[in-house]
């Protein structure tokens, strides 16, 4: 459970041994992947993590810790990868635009927005509700700068406001789409046009875009 099998000098298998990154990076995918495939409501087993990515269960405590500090490891890395695959200008985008990103970002991303509030709930100060905040408040510092949000306006709370109300709906759609009876695409579909009004009035835009069936501004 250590490596690919090698084949020694006397012909016989042996256990290539895994570098403590190799590990560390098969447990945090097999972690994702137990998440991905149970939901964060069903507990992580470390045993069936340990087994999912072939290591013995010990290391989890020697790398890690504790199964908190594993998931918060987890969480933290699929972050990191989602961040810089849209790095490329997205802290360039202004106000609005970043916002209507990061609503489709975080609703591609469920299952990892429900476990940051888990962790959060069960009092794990390590949890990043606003992660690369430094680089956030240098474009929310160029947005009133530029007028993407008014010179006036309290920039830290409007980003906070907003991402509270984001998270919220991502943790709670499909329960509203039961509640509603609304298909959870077409809730969706709405609720992002309703988020985009929302962040307009933030913005001091007033109202915004009319949008069509996919959630897309509405062409002239």
């Amino acid at each position: 459970m250590d490596g690919e099998p090698e084949v020694n000098g006397t012909g016989r298998k042996r256990r290539r041994r895994r570098t403590r990154q190799e590990t560390e990076a098969d447990l945090l995918d097999a972690a994702r992947r137990l998440l991905q495939r149970d939901g964060v409501l069903a507990g992580v087993n470390l045993r069936e993590i340990a087994a999912e990515a072939g290591v013995n269960h010990g290391q989890i405590y020697q790398y890690y810790g504790s199964r908190q500090a594993l998931l918060r490891a987890s969480v933290t890395d699929l972050v990191d990868r989602q961040v810089a695959g849209q790095e490329q200008g997205f802290w360039d985008l202004p106000f609005a635009e970043r916002r209507a990103a990061m609503f489709r970002h975080r609703l591609a991303e469920p299952e990892v927005v429900r476990l940051e509030a888990l962790l959060a709930l069960d009092g794990d100060e390590g949890v990043e509700a606003l992660p690369r905040f430094a680089q956030t408040r240098r474009s929310l510092d160029r947005d009133q700068r530029d007028g993407a949000l008014p010179a006036d306006a309290d920039a830290v709370a409007a980003h906070v406001m907003a991402a509270s109300a984001l998270v919220g709906y991502v943790i709670f759609r499909e329960a509203y789409a039961r509640d509603t009876g609304i298909p959870l695409d077409a809730l969706d579909d709405r609720a992002e046009a309703a988020y985009a009004r929302m962040i307009a009035g933030l913005t001091g835009a007033g109202e915004a875009p009319e949008t069509d069936d996919g959630g897309d501004p509405a062409p002239a």
